[in-house]
């Protein structure tokens, strides 16, 4: 990349106001520094601490996620690789992430996240309350099938998610929560 390239990169991520921005494979280490990272930011920006462990727990769950789901898949280090950005947007911050998934696998979450999207905050608690009293799947023991409940009730606005054009068998998902 040269400098005016770079340069026009920077540019687009000051425009978006975007604080912090990863794109590559992900690992526990990674998760964990730019997660401190991440902290620290929100401490020298002073937000109030309640939103702080919003912003980033929506993350930890977040790049938590792709994570596993890339090793489930054992895709390679490029087809393994995310998106993260975490920018500020009219007051909000907003966790926004990415990575290819199999065509069927993101179908069924756009269509399950469109639904959580589609609860208020009660009928979420309530789904929460229902999710942990089921036995987990046995084919996913680390999981209770939280996560996303979770995202979307630490959420302030519904939670978008959207599959681009398929690639052969995978499309790249995205997932943008406003905080």
């Amino acid at each position: 990349m040269n400098a005016n390239e770079l340069y026009a990169l920077r540019e687009r991520l000051l425009e978006s106001r975007t604080l912090l921005c990863f794109n590559g494979p992900i690992s526990r280490s990674l998760i964990e520094e730019f997660g401190n990272a991440l902290k620290r930011y929100l401490e020298l920006d002073q937000v109030k601490p309640a939103e702080a462990m919003d912003v980033f727990s929506v993350y930890i769950e977040m790049t938590q996620n792709i994570r596993h789901y890339t090793q489930s898949r054992a895709y390679s280090d490029a087809d393994s690789a995310a998106t993260v950005v975490i920018s500020r947007e009219d007051g909000h911050y907003v966790v926004s992430a990415g990575n290819l998934v199999e065509n069927t696998d993101g179908l069924g979450l756009v269509e399950r996240i469109q639904a959580l999207a589609a609860l208020d905050k009660a009928e979420l608690r309530a789904l929460y309350k229902t999710q942990l009293r089921l036995p987990r799947d046995p084919a996913r023991p680390e999981s209770a099938g939280l996560g996303l409940i979770e995202i979307a009730r630490r959420a302030s606005a519904p939670l978008q998610a959207s599959l681009g054009a398929p690639i052969g068998e995978r499309a790249f998902f995205s997932l943008s929560v406003v905080i």
